[in-house]
């Protein structure tokens, strides 16, 4: 496939969404950005990406976070940022082994400067959550012979949160839009969120980067691109003067995307030289190895928990693609996850899981019978009767139903009003005899 025919197809869902991660025109606190001073001294205005606005609750309260990550009390380092020379930022970067390039500036300072200092107890956590998910993103990156620095990625878009929804309705660790991630096998529906699915949604994020690549041939437009869109880093690069490098275009691409590529630079370093700025990483227990089952019923993670004695926030935290807690397996064989020493214990018991509080757990009915012996309301014509209905009980068993003694004698005796109007109406006798007479003499009548 060649670059034209690739770009076009990236293009066909990418114009209807304009970006991943969803820019947005929702108001922006001063919290979501940073003034960044350029080497002429001028000051801009840059947009911080959503995720590094997270508030720390949320991360811990998270079921994985709040069961296998604890404080590390034997952490020694005192809680304090140091500050170090421009010279030495400079050199730290240049030794991340990476094959990105990962240049310094104040942008990039800022964002360094914002992880250090205010977020460091979300670095904190993300350390110690990148135990569950960064062998998933290299796995996934590895199959695709991507760069393994971009297993970052997801802690400038979700926190490494993998439930986390942007503003713009972006979802996942890697925060895919749903026209973006159906283009990328991710099933999306009332019941299904693959997009929430850290494997399914690293294998799909990782080929959406190598298509990006094979357009634009520069790793920091890649990124730029999954932020914004490949028709944004198109126009910047027209009205760059067709220059393809993301610090040329830079002035030319949206707020958001102008502190995206700095923030992922500066993912990179902090998580590479956290010990430098004395943040202790959260201490992991890893959590029991997993395997999976087909599953094709129907059947609610509550059954599940119930019958196997399962904790509901367990089941949830390894299978977070569902969305309402319903395994839809009746449609399609789908996959239940459950820690190894589960499993044999779900096997036995299936059949119990399946028929344990059903009605009201599955809750949706196949059939619906519909009652025959009340009345029905229906619409007549416009044109015979007007725009009101009435109360049709002909058809009740079959049979047409005589009207009541008391309505058959109201409409009796509306009938005998209307037949002595007729009975008193006068005769219009003399109008016709005048236009007869009239027509005789060869006149013609006056109108009025």
């Amino acid at each position: 496939m060649n670059k034209k025919v690739l770009f076009a197809s990236l293009m066909m869902f990418f114009t209807a969404n304009c970006t991943l991660y969803a820019q947005d025109d929702i108001d922006i606190d001063e919290e979501d950005e940073i003034t960044v001073t350029d080497e002429n001294g001028d000051e801009e205005i840059i947009d911080l990406p959503e995720a590094m606005t997270y508030d720390l609750d949320s991360l811990l309260n998270l079921y994985m976070n709040n069961t296998y990550l604890t404080e590390d009390n034997n952490c020694r380092m005192k809680d304090y940022n140091p500050t170090f020379s421009r010279e030495e930022y400079i050199d730290r970067l240049k030794r991340i082994p990476a094959v990105m390039e990962m240049p310094y500036n104040d942008a990039v300072q800022q964002c360094i400067d914002r992880y250090a200092g205010h977020l460091r107890r979300s670095v904190s956590l993300m350390l110690g959550a990148g135990n569950f998910y960064m062998p998933i993103f290299e796995e996934a990156l590895e199959a695709y012979g991507l760069p393994l620095e971009l297993r970052y990625l997801p802690i400038i878009e979700s926190a490494l949160n993998p439930k986390a929804v942007s503003r713009a309705g972006a979802a996942g660790l890697w925060q895919f839009m749903p026209t973006t991630g159906k283009q990328y096998g991710l099933k999306l529906n009332s019941l299904v969120d693959e997009r929430r699915d850290p494997i399914k949604a690293s294998y799909a994020a990782a080929h959406l980067l190598s298509d990006l690549y094979k357009v634009f041939g520069d790793w920091n437009l890649v990124i730029a691109a999954y932020n914004c869109g490949p028709g944004n880093i198109n126009k910047a690069i027209a009205r760059s003067g067709g220059k393809r490098d993301y610090w040329a275009i830079y002035p030319y691409l949206p707020r958001e995307t102008r502190g995206y590529v700095p923030a992922f630079i500066a993912a990179n370093y902090i998580m590479t030289y956290y010990c430098d700025h004395n943040i202790c990483p959260m201490q992991t227990r890893l959590p029991l190895k997993s395997d999976t089952i087909m599953i094709s019923r129907n059947v609610h993670l509550q059954q599940i928990a119930d019958v196997c004695g399962i904790s509901l926030e367990e089941l949830r935290a390894l299978n977070p693609s569902y969305r309402r807690d319903i395994i839809p397996g009746t449609t399609e064989p789908c996959i239940l996850r459950l820690a190894q020493a589960d499993v044999n214990k779900f096997i036995t018991m299936e059949d119990s899981v399946y028929n344990y509080r059903t009605d009201e757990l599955l809750n949706r009915r196949a059939t619906v019978a519909v009652p025959d012996d009340v009345p029905t309301y229906y619409h007549h014509k416009k044109g015979r009767h007007g725009r009101h209905g009435k109360y049709d009980k002909r058809h009740k068993r079959g049979r047409d139903v005589a009207p009541s003694k008391k309505k058959r004698g109201k409409r009796e005796a509306q009938v005998t009003k209307k037949k002595g109007k007729r009975g008193t109406a006068k005769p219009a006798t003399s109008k016709k005899k005048g236009n007869a007479a009239a027509k005789k003499k060869g006149g013609k009548k006056k109108r009025r």
